[in-house]
């Protein structure tokens, strides 16, 4: 992949109507008629019939359609806290993958405000418009306390895209190199490097997918349970994962691991590392830009490397999960999204590449395969329907892709 020129991005973005989004209209509104219907005095009528039965705000409003895009800005791609206007450019691109690759429209909501009470408050206060709640770039800790409590008040999907989109892909990625190598989910031995938002995220949608062993290491090595200091996410981390209580740095975590899974920053392991893994080792090293370890150090040492970027093979891309993941819960108007709708998720991502194509440079399917983000809707309706969050039946779920 050649290297974007600063110039070409800025004009992306400036020329012509400046960002990347715009509002289009539905309905004609070319007559005196026209605009009856679609303004006064036409328009009280689905008005009162909303207020009757407030159901019908899916029926004669796009808010079945329609999915916020939530940011405060404190943690953009690897920029950090940059603000809440710097951080609308992500946010309108984000908007952008949603209608392209899910057919769902997103609007970017970009909150000048670091106080999970008041970002909580605002979301809640704008959520009877929306389908659904997509949270994106806020910094943890505050990223987990707004999710569980807006998940908590809210009977649409709240979703944060930086936990659980990335774990989504993750699994994909995971099911499928597992397949090459020839090892079973439930026997390998996980480390993962980052215990923050994508860590634990990652960590929780692989132990529901069969995963039973874990190990994560943050800055002052593997967590472990009695570890002094541990609180909060991490504490109650300690106590799903490290089975055996071992405690040493990540490098020595790695000693006999199957899987490495990188969520930190360059430099988290070493080669040296990588080198204690067990045979056929996996390696995701999804540091961005710059990996944990780099994939030219690991020939001969790692069977199959996955990074964040696209100019190695297999890149972990969230655009492979969010639209179609959204895209199956509004179909069913779904209250929520369940660990099951992810893991779900993550199969059918995985299963978009047929096993006699799987390689060790070809696990994770292209971002521009448009069957990925169907088969995604598809299977998390059904998972939806499953789990008994769905508010109605998946039949012609599909068909929301073009609608």
């Amino acid at each position: 992949m050649a290297m974007i020129r600063k110039q070409d991005a800025l004009d992306y973005h400036s020329q012509g109507r400046r960002g990347k989004i715009e509002v289009v209209s539905t309905k004609p509104c070319a007559t005196q008629h026209d605009l009856s219907l679609a303004y006064t005095p036409g328009v009280a009528i689905p008005c009162l019939e909303i207020a009757a039965n407030p159901a019908d705000g899916y029926r004669y409003t796009a808010k079945g359609n329609l999915v916020a895009v939530v940011s405060n800005g404190t943690a953009v791609l690897g920029l950090g806290d940059i603000g809440p206007l710097a951080a609308m450019p992500v946010m309108e691109g984000k908007a952008l993958l949603f209608k392209e690759f899910g057919g769902v429209d997103a609007w970017p909501i970009c909150l000048a405000t670091k106080d999970p009470d008041e970002i909580v408050a605002a979301v809640a206060a704008i959520a009877p418009g929306f389908g659904g709640i997509n949270l994106e770039d806020i910094s943890a800790p505050r990223c987990f306390e707004i999710e569980s409590r807006l998940q908590q008040q809210l009977d649409i999907p709240v979703f944060h895209d930086d936990q659980h989109g990335t774990a989504v892909v993750v699994l994909a990625a995971f099911l499928n190199a597992l397949k090459v190598v020839g090892k079973r989910v439930e026997a390998v031995r996980v480390v993962v490097t980052g215990v923050g938002a994508a860590g634990i995220a990652v960590t929780n949608t692989l132990q529901a997918a069969g995963v039973t062993h874990i190990v994560g290491c943050d800055r002052a090595g593997a967590v472990w349970r009695g570890r002094p200091g541990l609180e909060g996410v991490k504490l109650a981390y300690a106590k799903r994962t490290n089975p055996d209580n071992f405690r040493g740095t990540a490098d020595e975590a790695l000693e006999s691991a199957d899987v490495f899974v990188g969520l930190s920053q360059p430099g988290a392991v070493t080669r040296d590392g990588i080198a204690r893994m067990a045979e056929d080792a996996v390696v995701f090293a999804m540091a961005n830009p710059t990996p944990e370890v780099a994939p030219e150090e690991l020939e001969g040492l790692a069977t199959v490397i996955a990074t964040g970027r696209s100019d190695y093979p297999n890149q972990i891309n969230n655009v492979l999960a969010f639209p179609g993941i959204f895209r199956g819960a509004l179909d069913v108007r779904a209250s929520a999204i369940t660990p099951g709708m992810e893991v779900a998720a993550g199969h059918a991502i995985a299963g978009a590449i047929a096993d006699d194509e799987l390689s060790p440079d070809y696990i994770v399917p292209s971002v521009f395969n448009r069957n990925v983000a169907e088969n995604v809707a598809q299977a998390v309706s059904a998972a939806a329907e499953r789990d008994g969050v769905a508010r109605k039946s998946s039949d012609g779920a599909a068909r929301g892709l073009s609608a």
